[in-house]
Formats: structure tokens, sequence, C-alpha cells
């Protein structure tokens, strides 16, 4: 049984999620970092061994992959037999589109991984949560809904969230306290396919940003 506190960030490879679980390595948290590509999550090590930081379990799997989950939550376990901070980063956002002509692919790749995963996530992780004792799970949120063409990717976003907020009522008596934080506007890639030529110079840089989840806990 580990000493220090474990952390699960998901979508670590890059943006919110990686500056996140570097600093979490560097506050002395044990980091395992899920991400899709293989190449991001060498980065965050190297980063985090830079720092100094504990050296991260790199996840390199598909979140929609419920088998692969499956297998990382019993690794968890084996390994350290709970799970102290789960921090849910990754997301999908697919092509802005007006409601009548949304993509169907599109559609169900967005639901897939902002929804039918977050429940994935939730159900794998929860025996590892609970054995904490003091859990934390942080779910981000956003100010898309209602906009124009951005429902492909709100409605996929709100329905994940549906499972969080539920699960946060279920499971409050047993310890693990669900917070939903919004951060600032930052300058990731995904916020550059939506927003191009944006200044990004005003926009918050993702280390800070990722000082805000830290504060969290």
């Amino acid at each position: 049984m580990s000493e220090c506190r474990i952390a699960l960030v998901t979508g670590a490879s890059r943006g919110l999620g990686f500056s996140t679980a570097r600093a979490l390595a560097s506050q002395g948290m044990q980091v395992w970092a899920l991400a899709r590509t293989q190449g991001g999550l060498e980065d965050l090590d190297d980063r985090i061994a830079e720092d100094g930081g504990i050296r991260p379990t790199l996840l390199p799997l598909d979140i929609t992959d419920t088998e692969a989950m499956e297998r990382m939550a019993e690794a968890i376990f084996q390994r350290h037999g709970r799970l102290d901070v789960l921090v849910h980063c990754a997301i999908h956002a697919p092509r802005l589109s007006p409601v009548i002509h949304a993509d169907a692919k599109d559609l169900d790749k967005a639901f897939a991984i902002n929804a039918r995963a977050v429940q994935t996530l939730l159900r794998v992780t929860d025996p590892l949560l609970n054995a904490s004792g003091d859990a934390r799970a942080v779910f981000l949120t956003d100010s898309f809904d209602g906009k124009p063409l951005w429902s492909p990717y709100h409605a996929a976003k709100d329905a994940g969230l549906a499972f969080a907020r539920a699960y946060a009522a279920e499971r409050e008596k047993a310890g693990i306290r669900v917070i939903f934080h919004r951060p600032p506007a930052m300058p990731t890639a995904m916020r550059g396919r939506f927003y191009p030529g944006e200044d990004s110079t005003k926009l918050t840089p993702c280390a800070k940003a990722a000082q805000g989840v830290v504060s969290l806990f």
C-alpha cells in the first residue's frame, strides 16, 4: 500500500491534463497518466523527471476501450489498493455544426468519449476511490451550452456530466467528493481549431490553469 497519494489523470498527453499531471507529480503524488498519444505521455514523463517529481505510470490507451479501462483499474488496485485523486480531462470536440447538419459519425464518437466513457471511468474506479477514505474526483465544465454550432460537442459533454453529477449524489456519503471545475480559457490545440486567429497571449497558460485544479485538493 503506497503512502503517497495516488492520482489518475485522463487526457494527460497535452493541454490541461498534461499540466495537471505534471503539477500533481511535482507535489509528491504518484500519477497514472492516461492518454492515447504515446509521444505526449513520454514528454510528460521527461518533464516530471526534470522537475524531480515522482515518475508517472504511463497509460497509452483509448478511454473508450472498456476492457483496457478495466485492466487499468485492476493494475492500480494491485499496486496501490486505492485511488485518492481522479482528474478527468480527456475530451473530444467534434466539428462545429448546425443541429440539422450534425454528422452521425461525429456524434457517435463524441458520445463515446465524452459521455459513455465517463460512466465506464466511474464504474471501474469507484472501488478504488471508495478504498481511499478521502477521495476527490474532478470533472471539468465549460460555457458552450446553447451556443450556435456547438450542440454536437455540448450535448455529449453534458451527458457525461450527467453521469458525474448523479455519481456525486450517490457516493457523497461514501466519502467520495466530486468537484465540478470550470477552468479559464487556455491556448490549447483544441481551442485553436475553433478560434483561429485568436490572440493566445490573452489566454491563461495551461500550467497556471493547472494550479487552479491542484488547489482543489
